[in-house]
């Protein structure tokens, strides 16, 4: 199952810091990532890690944790939940991997409408930051 060995790698680097050059190292070349708050899809590994990247820095503070995980052949599906500035953030990490293990699709959900519009919010000002 080529998702079981993308999930390690994926879990490694977010244990490791989410840092872009980890976050390359896993993402295939043409991958696609589907933001929840952005209506186009993002094609590319540099955008892809673009946005995986800050989402590590937004999303990925002491309280994030993944609270369940589903593997089927090339796919997984992560559910997981965190708080920002006291808004409590459900979401899921659905992500399809190629047949090396690399992701080549990464889609994000977020729920309730407070947490979207906070994500919205820190991930705007992360991806504007990181420009600069």
């Amino acid at each position: 199952m080529t998702a079981e060995r993308g999930i390690k790698a994926w879990h490694d680097v977010m244990q490791g810091g989410n840092s872009p050059d980890a976050v390359a190292a896993i993402i295939a070349e043409d991958a696609v990532f589907h933001s929840p708050v952005v209506h186009t899809p993002q094609r590319g590994r540099p955008i892809v890690v673009a946005y995986l990247s800050a989402a590590g820095q937004t999303l990925g503070n002491d309280s994030f944790e993944y609270v369940r995980e589903l593997v089927d052949g090339d796919n997984a599906m992560l559910e997981f939940t965190t708080e920002m500035d006291g808004i409590h953030v459900n979401g899921i990490d659905l992500i399809r991997f190629d047949s090396d293990g690399k992701i080549i699709d990464f889609k994000v959900m977020v729920r309730p409408l407070k947490a979207v519009n906070k994500v919205w919010e820190q991930m705007a000002a992360m991806l504007e930051t990181m420009q600069k």
